[in-house]
Formats: C-alpha cells, sequence, structure tokens
C-alpha cells in the first residue's frame, strides 16, 4: 500500500520543522546544497527521523483503535534479545516513502543514502535469536496480526568490539548516548517488581492457608516504546523495552551529610539491571545479576499484558485465556510462568487449578538449542534468595507434574521421575528452566526441522512420550524487506523489473527467477550487482582494518557469534591449509579468495577469544606476504553488529555454515546470505538440510558427517589424535601454531587451539570433518572459475528462498499455536 497521504512538501515542511526546533538556527539556517556539512548529517538524520515518526504514530494510534474495536486475540512476545539495527531505511522501505523522502530532501542539499548511515544500531541483542525476534516482529505487523514485543530497554547493549594488538577488546556500546528519535518513554505505564525478602503463611477462617510475600526491595520497570511498521500495510505494532529505576532515585540527606555516592546507591543498583545485556555470570555476582535481569523484565511484561487486557476487558479471565498468547522465545523469559501462576494466586485469590490452568493456555516456548550449556538452569539457593514465593510456586507446579502426569504414566519409576523433575538433585539443587517450559506450555515448537527431530528424540524424548502432540517444529525465516529490498537496492530493482507481484511480501514469486537462471544477459546483470555489491565492501574493508581486498576475488563469508559448535576454527584450518600449499607453490592454480569473519566472542569465553586472537595474527602474517600473490587475504571486521551485516550480505560469493552437525538449531545467516545470491557451504545442519532441499544439491556444498554419523562417532569413543597422525597436511598446520611462525618471537601464543581438538578432545569434530571440507572447499573453487555455472547457481540461491521468509514462519505460528485472526 503506497502512502499517498502524505505529500513531498508537506514532508519537507515536517523536516524543516523539526530542524529548526531540534537545533534551532545553526543548520536551520544553512538551507542550499553548498551549505551542508557532513557533520550536519546528524541533524537532518534527527529531523528526517521524527517526521517520519509523525507518520507512525498516527498509523500506530489507528491500528490501536482498530485492534481494540475488533477485539482479536493477541500474541506478547517475549525475548531478552531484539537485534533491530538502524531504523530509519527499513522503516522508510515499510511505509514505501523512501523515494518521497529523497524528493522531499533536495531543498536541503542532503542525500538521503548518508542519512541512512547515520544513528547507531539499537544494540538489543547479540545474535541470531535477536535478530530473528526483529523478523517477527516485522512480519506480524506486514500480516496485520496484533501483537506486542517485550524485552529490555539495555543502556549499552553486548558491548562494542574492538582489537588491539589481535585481542578483542571490549568496550560500552553507548548507542542511547544522545538518545533516539525512534523510542518514547511511557513513564504513565510503569510497573513496580519485588525482590529478595521472605514469605509468611497466614491460616484463613475456612482452613486454606495463604501466603503473603513480604519483598526487602522493590524498583521500577520503565516502558520506552518502539514502533514497528508493517510492510505494504495498515498495521503499526509495538516493541515495549524496560528500563530499571529505583523507586527513591536519590537520598537527598545522605548528599547533604557529604556521602555523595551513597546518596545515588538505590538508583545505581536498580539501573544494573538493565545496564548490559548478558552480564557476565563467570561469578556469583554476575549469575545474581543476570537472574534478576530476567525475572525483571518478565514480571514488567506480565504486568503489563494484564494491565492493557483489563483496561479493556476489566478482570475476566475467561476472556485474558481467550485473547492472550505468551511467547517465551528460549528459557531467558521462563520466569514469566511463576510470575503469572503468583499473581493469580496471590493478587486475584484464584484456585490453584484454575490459575494453573489459564497459565497452560496462554503460554509457548520455542526452544532454539540442543547445547545443555545453554539449556539454563538456576540454583534453588539463587530462587529463595531472590524470589522465594516463586520457589514455592514452582515446588508446587513439580510436585502436581511427578504425581499426576508421571507417576500416572509410570507408576514407581523413580529414574523417570528423575529425568522429568524440573529439580535436578545433586550437589547444589538446580531448577531446568527449559523442563519448567515443557510442563507449562501448550506448545513447544523447535525452529527447523533436523531441530524439532532432535529436540524429540535426544533432548525431550520421555516428554515426547508423554505428550506426543505437544512438541512441533516452526522452521525460522528472515524479512526479505531489511535483508533484500533495503539491504540490496540494486539487486532489487533487478528482480522488480522482472517479477510483477510485490515480491516482499510474497517472496515464493522469486520462483520466476528460476527460468532466467541460463539466460546469459540476466546472469551478467545479476553478477554486475555482485561486483558493484563487493566493491563498496572492499572500501569498508580498507577503512576498517585497512587491508586492500580485490572484489574480483570470491568473497568467503562467515559472520556468527563466536562458539566452538559454529567451528570459526575449522574455517581457520582450512585458511593455514591454503595457505601452507601456497607457500610450496605460489603459482598453485586457485582463484584469489578473500576470507571475512565478523563475530563478537562472550567476555568470559577464553577459547573464542583466542581464537580471534588466532586468526587475526594469522591474518596479519598472510595479508602482508607477497609472495603468495594476493591469492590469499583474511579480515576479521570488528564490532559485527547488523549495519555491518547489511554491507556484508549483499557482497558475499560464498556462505559459511558449517557448524557440527545436530548443534545449529536452524541458523538465519544461511537464509539471508543465500537469498542475495551467496553459495552456502555447509553440514547437514539446522536449516541447512531444508536449504538443501529447495535448492538442490547442484547449488550448494555440502561436507562432513551426518547427525547419525556425529552420534555414532561419540558411541564408538572419538579420538582426534588418529586425524592428526594420518593427515600429514593437517599435523603440519597445527603443529605450526606451537611454533613462532605468526607471533615471531613467542612460540605457544595460538597454541590454545591445538590444544583444545587434540588434548581437549575436539569436542565438536572439527578434525574429524576437515578432510571433507577441504574437498568441497577445492569443488567450490572450481565451480566458481566456471562463471556461467556460478552465476547460475547464485541465480537460484535467491530464486528458491522463498520458503525461509519471516512470513510464512508467522503463518506457522498462527496456525498451529497461536491461532490469531488479523487486524485488517
Amino acid at each position: 500500500m503506497a502512502n499517498s497521504n502524505i505529500s513531498v512538501n508537506e514532508l519537507t515542511q515536517r523536516i524543516s520543522y523539526h530542524l529548526q526546533f531540534l537545533q534551532g538556527d545553526t543548520v536551520a539556517a544553512r538551507t542550499d546544497a553548498n551549505s551542508v556539512f557532513e557533520s550536519d548529517h546528524n541533524a537532518y538524520w534527527q529531523a528526517t527521523s521524527l517526521a517520519i515518526n509523525d507518520v507512525i504514530i498516527s498509523k500506530l494510534q489507528t491500528t490501536r483503535a482498530r485492534q481494540l474495536q475488533s477485539g482479536v486475540r493477541s500474541v506478547n512476545y517475549l525475548s531478552l534479545e531484539y537485534l533491530m539495527g538502524r531504523m530509519l531505511s527499513n522503516n522508510l522501505h515499510n511505509l514505501d516513502l523512501y523515494d518521497v523522502v529523497e524528493k522531499a530532501l533536495q531543498p536541503f542539499g542532503v542525500e538521503l543514502a548518508d542519512l541512512c548511515e547515520q544513528g547507531a544500531d539499537l544494540a538489543l541483542g547479540n545474535g541470531g535469536l535477536g535478530r530473528l525476534a526483529a523478523c517477527f516482529l516485522d512480519s506480524l505487523a506486514t500480516l496485520d496480526y496484533p501483537a506486542t514485543g517485550y524485552g529490555i530497554h539495555y543502556q549499552h547493549g553486548l558491548f562494542k568490539q574492538s582489537f588491539k594488538n589481535c585481542r578483542q577488546v571490549e568496550k560500552p556500546d553507548l548507542w542511547r548516548e544522545f538518545g533516539s528519535p525512534w523510542e518514547i518513554c511511557r513513564p504513565e505505564s510503569a510497573k513496580l517488581v519485588p525482590l529478595y525478602g521472605h514469605v509468611e503463611h497466614q491460616t484463613e477462617e475456612d482452613g486454606t492457608v495463604k501466603s503473603l510475600w513480604y519483598p526487602g526491595v522493590t524498583f521500577k520497570g520503565i516502558p520506552w516504546d518502539i514502533a514497528i511498521v508493517g510492510y505494504n500495510s495498515n498495521t503499526v505494532n509495538v516493541l515495549r523495552l524496560w528500563e530499571g529505576k529505583a523507586l527513591k532515585p536519590f537520598d537527598w540527606d545522605l548528599f547533604n551529610r557529604g556521602d555523595y555516592l551513597s546518596a545515588h546507591h538505590n538508583n545505581v543498583y536498580a539501573e544494573s539491571v538493565s545496564k548490559v545485556l548478558y552480564p557476565n555470570d563467570e561469578h556469583d555476582a554476575g549469575k545474581e545479576l543476570r537472574f534478576i535481569q530476567q525475572y525483571f523484565f518478565c514480571a514488567c511484561s506480565i504486568q503489563d499484558i494484564i494491565a492493557r487486557h483489563q483496561a479493556t476487558h476489566g478482570v475476566d479471565w475467561q476472556a485474558f485465556a481467550k485473547d492472550t498468547v505468551i511467547q517465551l522465545n528460549d528459557t531467558h523469559p521462563t520466569i514469566a510462568i511463576l510470575e503469572l501462576q503468583r499473581i493469580l494466586l496471590d493478587d486475584y485469590q484464584m484456585s490453584w487449578d484454575d490459575a494453573w490452568a489459564l497459565c497452560q493456555s496462554v503460554f509457548a516456548y520455542t526452544n532454539h538449542t540442543l547445547l545443555p550449556e545453554a539449556l539454563e538452569k538456576w540454583s534453588t539457593k539463587l530462587f529463595e534468595r531472590v524470589l522465594p514465593r516463586h520457589l514455592e510456586i514452582l515446588y508446587h507446579i513439580n510436585e502436581d507434574f511427578l504425581n499426576k502426569q508421571v507417576n500416572v504414566k509410570w507408576p514407581h519409576d523413580f529414574q523417570m521421575r528423575a529425568k522429568l523433575s524440573i529439580i535436578e538433585e545433586g550437589a547444589e539443587r538446580m531448577v531446568r528452566m527449559a523442563h519448567l517450559c515443557v510442563v507449562t506450555a501448550h506448545k513447544v515448537n523447535g525452529v527447523a526441522e533436523i531441530h524439532s527431530k532432535l529436540v524429540k528424540s535426544d533432548l525431550f524424548p520421555e516428554f515426547n512420550a508423554l505428550w506426543p502432540d505437544k512438541l512441533t517444529n516452526v522452521t525460522n525465516g528472515i524479512t526479505p524487506r531489511r535483508w533484500l529490498k533495503a539491504c540490496n537496492p540494486k539487486l532489487s530493482a533487478l528482480i522488480s523489473q522482472h517479477i510483477s507481484q510485490d515480491w516482499p511480501k510474497d517472496l515464493a514469486s522469486l520462483t520466476q527467477l528460476s527460468d532466467m537462471a541460463n539466460d546469459t544477459g540476466f546472469q551478467q546483470a545479476f553478477m554486475a550487482i555482485k561486483r558493484e555489491n563487493k566493491v563498496v565492501l572492499a572500501k569498508d574493508i580498507l577503512e576498517l582494518t585497512g587491508v586492500t581486498v580485490s572484489p574480483d576475488a570470491i568473497f568467503d563469508v562467515q559472520i556468527k557469534r563466536l562458539h566452538e559448535y559454529k567451528r570459526q576454527h575449522l574455517n581457520f584450518l582450512h585458511i593455514l591449509a591454503l595457505y601452507n600449499r601456497l607457500l610450496e607453490n605460489p603459482d598453485l592454480p586457485i582463484h584469489p579468495r578473500v576470507f571475512i569473519f565478523g563475530a563478537k566472542a562472550a567476555p568470559g569465553y577464553h577459547l573464542a577469544k583466542e581464537i580471534i586472537y588466532a586468526i587475526n595474527k594469522v591474518a596479519e602474517k598472510i595479508n602482508n606476504d607477497t609472495t603468495i600473490q594476493d591469492k590469499l587475504k583474511v579480515v576479521f571486521l570488528p564490532n559485527y553488529r547488523v549495519t555491518l551485516a547489511e554491507k556484508i550480505i549483499p557482497a558475499a560469493d560464498v556462505s559459511e555454515q558449517i557448524s557440527t552437525a545436530g548443534k545449529e538449531a536452524s541458523g538465519t545467516g544461511n537464509m539471508k546470505l543465500a537469498l542475495n545470491g551467496a553459495i552456502t557451504i555447509g553440514t547437514l545442519d539446522g536449516a541447512n538440510i531444508e536449504i538443501a532441499e529447495e535448492v538442490g544439491d547442484d547449488n550448494i556444498f555440502i561436507f562432513g558427517n551426518t547427525v547419525e554419523e556425529v552420534k555414532a562417532i561419540r558411541a564408538n569413543g572419538y579420538n582426534p589424535f588418529e586425524f592428526y597422525e594420518k593427515n600429514e597436511e593437517l599435523r603440519k598446520i597445527l603443529d605450526w601454531l606451537d611454533s613462532d611462525f605468526f607471533t615471531p618471537g613467542h612460540p605457544h601464543e595460538l597454541s590454545a587451539l591445538k590444544h583444545s581438538v587434540l588434548d581437549g578432545g575436539d569436542p565438536y569434530l572439527a578434525l574429524a570433518d576437515f578432510e571433507s571440507y577441504v574437498e568441497s572447499q577445492q569443488a567450490l573453487d572450481l565451480a566458481y572459475k566456471d562463471k556461467a555455472r556460478w552465476a547460475k547457481m547464485a541465480i537460484l540461491n535467491t530464486a528458491l528462498m522463498g520458503k525461509f521468509n519471516s512470513d510464512r514462519s508467522i503463518r506457522d505460528y498462527v496456525e498451529n499455536i497461536w491461532h490469531l485472526k488479523p487486524c485488517d
């Protein structure tokens, strides 16, 4: 739906108005093209964003009125992460105002493309989990479904990454330092969050026992709203983010007595809860802060969901159960279950059975991992200290479940009770948060076909036997609005010349491009755009790293969170092998290759940081070695984030999706890269399997052990030394890491990786897949040299990505889990 309600003239006036009252005469007085300075761009970005926000807020108001009038069921999406990126370009494309704003800015002599580079990414996430949540919010609004996202208004987000002496350095990401034009504070909707204290039990006249929680600390959650604009739709939904504030932020008496620091203590404590994403939990204080952080956002969100419902329906819990869905995105929001049960019991005096039935009817849970360490567990001691009332409720839930469900199906089977219990017994009793989710939720979904099968067979087989219809699959997807239309405008324009449908809202229509995959003219146009994107990225690489790369080389990309199971170190070992071969034979007939990495390592994850260091040190050596004739370059781009991904993905030739089979739940980077014409090299893991099914075996490079083979290797006793001993090349490059070849005068500085894959047991089977990976890379190199073949492969990857649309994912959730109706 083109936005015909605002003209170029009106937008120019609105921008001028916001510019004048935002910056005064300093910038507003300079209105000819010759007087615009680069330093003015931020002011123009602010003014343009505020002008567009006027349009968005108007649509938001009509959306809310329409949704209230229709009274349709809505979904509340609880996620600890949202990787929103920059908002201006995406909002303009979704509003169909990009061209209008370009013209509106002409009187100021300002280029819209320059303004889209202004402002910080909304630093609300880390990796795929947060970007998926952002894509889902986009699709919910695009499809006109009533939805509210809930999260935390982090002051610093994760961290801003830089490199010093090749090592990762973490600094605060000050994305909110000067405010954001896209967010609005809503102090009138603040919520109170109780913590600590004790529980007393009071016997009522009828003999029932009432639990009374007397908190030791209470602070406020202040909501900030960010409008989520649907593409070509009438809907604008809201992402509501909570910021911690003290009830009494400043102690005047202490300040007057000269105790200036203590006067601010309450506010500093409260604000620490929303200070950063994922506080380091290597120590007890970090664990406690992380636990409180999760409860804080869940408590605020549950109170808000109830308040919004009651503003329309009053205290009608039957209507609440009918109209409300709460989707838990991973285990981080699990405490929301206990909080809703507590509110129903303690604040509304509902019976246990009625309250529990309501909880089970509204909650659903998405599982994102098979990794045991990622399935959260919290000690009962921590629960008892911070949330004593919630622990009581948890024990009750667990006893009811074990006695009324487990014992009925498996009478007197104490081993089964131990497996399924929400409480894990051991030296320290732990609460299994994923178990609580599965016990409560009416539906539990995995995020790719193979992942969902493994959830049933490996992760929760007993739960699947108990409730065979509860566990299901919804394959992840990405929004083509941001990840093709906005980030790759030239390719988008080419596609629009050949497809009449509104393909960003009907991604399946891209299949029509398949008919042109062999057309020489279309191949040339498609690959010319790819090269133009590579030229742009090459300039960014030079600016960010000082490394000059050729746009005619293969751009081989691995961009994702740094974790052993994602196997950046396998990619690294292949780079060492190529370098070794080039040193032995500089005339080796390989096509020049640029390996591009983007990843952050968690501050407490030592080996991940050592892998970054090793890649950077090897890159330093390779990039300055003239003997290899520029056939190999390695760049690690600092501070990987959405904005950087939007530049890398359109330029990528190769997409590295090389996780150990059975470890990656889905992946969404694989979808974004393939949609933009990159060829995947990967294992049969996560969504790679489904991508291979869609594009065909001839248009993807699959290598390595399958899920079944990985299980067999582990069952037979995996010994990485066997691969080390029998593969001479692998042995040589691993031994290299013990020398000072890459770290002159400092041998063993890169030994951590060698130790991990040999003495450490190679937990993610990098050595077992190394030979197959190298062979697949050789086949890829051969394919790239055949320009017509490669162009066809790239076109088909773009053409056949329709399944991996987040709109399709949302429709699957709606049909199988949420049962919503659009409100258009």
